[in-house]
């Protein structure tokens, strides 16, 4: 859709449109990653605050019953599995989940420096070959 109104050009990384701005990309949210992150916080949420709240206590049981496409906490427990498995650490524990939009973003990025023609910019960054302060002014 970008480079159909002529915002992107069609042979430009893509990648590089979801990461960070200060890490020299374009700044922009991916959809995918928004909704894995709010599906992973509603999850969270429903677990530290059901024991307390009637009504949390209510959605939890609803939750339970659903199939697999309907239910948050098994498409949760699904994302977590393949997050962990993109990071490449077996345990799923709350602090290295807690961030999911930050490690995305940081597969992201992986990505974009491991292209060939791309990822020549974030490789020099890296190597202090090119100043970011002076490449941001």
């Amino acid at each position: 859709m970008l480079t159909m109104y002529k915002i992107h050009q069609p042979k430009a990384d893509i990648d590089r449109l979801y990461v960070k701005r200060k890490e020299g990309g374009r700044g922009l949210v991916p959809a995918e990653a928004a909704y894995k992150a709010e599906i992973i916080n509603f999850e969270e949420y429903l677990d530290t605050n059901y024991k307390e709240d009637q009504f949390v206590n209510i959605v939890k049981n609803h939750e339970s019953k659903q199939t697999n496409m309907n239910s948050i906490t098994k498409s949760a427990a699904k994302l977590i599995g393949e997050l962990c498995q993109l990071i490449g650490k077996s345990d799923a524990k709350q602090d290295e989940i807690q961030h999911t939009k930050l490690r995305l973003g940081e597969v992201l990025k992986k990505k974009w420096k491991n292209d060939v023609m791309h990822g020549q910019y974030i490789r020099n960054t890296d190597r202090q070959l090119v100043s970011e302060e002076d490449t941001f002014l």
